[in-house]
């Protein structure tokens, strides 16, 4: 009786402790935490060339807080790594410019990113004619 009343003390004890460890560990992160509600953050600045790692800026009354970000190198810089869009698929080709379009409209704007409600991007027509995929060729043979 007592080794076994010994042991469930025992593991009281460690409870209490690891509960204790915690709630320390939620404290500090409240306190590191900023009280201000209204940050403003800069674009994502990549730390060399134009993509990568880099940082943003945030500033809220008398504070400044810098957070890591990333701004992949296939971006579409005229839009802004921060502004997210859903594009339509790829109209025809034109035949006197040679370009095909295709629009997107404003999904989502990250840190408050100013975006344009609808963009337009081209992309040169692709002069290969593309062949007849597998499975439309062995329907045609049945």
């Amino acid at each position: 009786m007592q080794v076994r009343g010994l042991l469930l003390l025992l593991a009281l004890v460690l409870l209490t402790v690891a509960a204790e460890a915690g709630k320390s560990k939620k404290d500090k992160a409240k306190k590191s935490s900023s009280e201000c509600e209204g940050w403003r953050w800069g674009p994502c600045t990549p730390n060399s060339k134009d993509c990568g790692l880099g940082y943003r800026e945030g500033t809220c009354k008398d504070e400044t807080k810098k957070l890591k970000c990333k701004i992949p190198c296939n971006w579409k810089k005229k839009f802004g790594a921060d502004c997210k869009y859903k594009f339509e698929s790829w109209g025809g080709c034109s035949a006197q410019t040679g370009v095909k379009t295709r629009s997107g409209v404003l999904k989502k704007a990250l840190y408050n990113a100013q975006c344009e409600e609808i963009v337009y991007v081209t992309k040169p027509c692709s002069s290969k004619i593309k062949s007849k995929s597998k499975g439309e060729s062995a329907a045609l043979l049945v």
